[in-house]
Formats: structure tokens, C-alpha cells, sequence
């Protein structure tokens, strides 16, 4: 278990508006999903540096893995779902099961083994709240390089010229001035 697991699961558990919205995602009862991406990394680095109010989100990503059923349409069929319970229309949902095809990849084992291929170590990162309330989390490369302000790319995504050109256009540098990319 990483050193940072403890204030990185009190830091969920304390923002009452990241608590609801998995309530609201864990009544879709998708198979195994988590939120992830920026949702989870922008508001870790956010409240590391003591920013009053969260940066304002592009997506919120939700993602889970079944691959049985890889319709798109469903995908679309949930992101509504979520926006009619919360109001907010940037929800995100993909399974991961058939990602791999828009990717070039072969198909991935499991959502571990997805997002494991994910840009950057700092963007795999997820969480998901149980039925019993505990929080699972996963991130393949642990949580230090979100709390050490550490932006590399992940070791299985291998195109580096596009991990160049998205950090130039992402441009977190300048929200987030500790910041040390790789």
C-alpha cells in the first residue's frame, strides 16, 4: 500500500460533492467502475495547493469494464442518466472492454490493464464507492506522483510524441505551479 493512501482516501471521503456523485454512479451498477481521470487528479492537485474552489472540469470521466456488452449506445444511455440525477452535462462513461479498438491496442484484460495504458501515471488513478461505503481505488502506478507533483508518462503507453503534444495543449503548468513534467 503507498504512503500517500490515507490522506489520499480522507480527501475523498471529506468532499461531500465527490461522496455524492459516487453515490449517484454506484446506483447505475455498472460492472466495475470507477470515476477516474482529471475528476480524481485535478482536485487531489487543487486542494494540494490550496486552491478555495475546484478548477473547473472539462469531463468527468466514469469508466468501467464489461466485455460482454460494448454498445456505445449504452455508454450514451448512462452519461444521460447521470446528467438527469446531478444537473451537470460533462459526464464521461466508457467501457473500457472496447477502448482498445480507437486505441490500436489489443483488447485489455481487465480495467486495471486499461488504465494501466492510460497517457499519463497521474490520469490512472480511480475510485468507486462499494455497497458497504468502503472506497476501492485504483491506480496501477500509485499515488505518489500525484502528491509528489510528478507528471510522467505511463510506462505501457508507448507514443511519446502524442504524450508531448497533449501536455503542451493541456498546459497544467500554469494552473498548478508546483507541477514537475517529465
Amino acid at each position: 500500500m503507498t504512503r500517500y493512501m490515507d490522506p489520499f482516501l480522507k480527501l475523498i471521503r471529506t468532499n461531500e460533492d465527490i461522496m455524492k456523485d459516487l453515490s449517484i454512479i454506484r446506483e447505475l451498477k455498472l460492472p466495475d467502475w470507477y470515476v477516474a481521470a482529471g475528476y480524481i487528479r485535478n482536485y487531489i492537485w487543487d486542494t494540494l495547493h490550496e486552491f478555495p474552489d475546484r478548477t473547473p472540469l472539462n469531463d468527468i470521466d466514469v469508466i468501467y469494464f464489461d466485455p460482454n456488452i460494448i454498445d456505445e449506445a449504452l455508454e450514451k444511455e448512462y452519461e444521460q442518466r447521470l446528467i438527469e440525477a446531478t444537473g451537470l452535462t460533462i459526464w464521461s462513461v466508457k467501457n473500457q472492454a472496447r477502448i482498445h479498438i480507437q486505441n490500436g491496442d489489443l483488447p485489455y484484460l481487465s480495467i486495471e490493464d486499461a488504465v494501466s495504458q492510460w497517457p499519463e501515471t497521474v490520469t490512472a488513478v480511480g475510485v468507486r464507492l462499494e455497497e458497504d461505503d468502503s472506497i476501492t481505488v485504483l491506480s496501477p502506478y500509485g499515488l505518489e506522483d500525484i502528491f509528489e507533483y510528478r507528471v510522467r508518462r505511463s510506462p505501457k503507453f508507448k507514443d511519446e510524441a502524442y504524450y508531448r503534444a497533449r501536455m503542451n495543449k493541456k498546459n497544467w503548468i500554469s494552473i498548478w505551479s508546483r507541477l514537475e513534467i517529465d
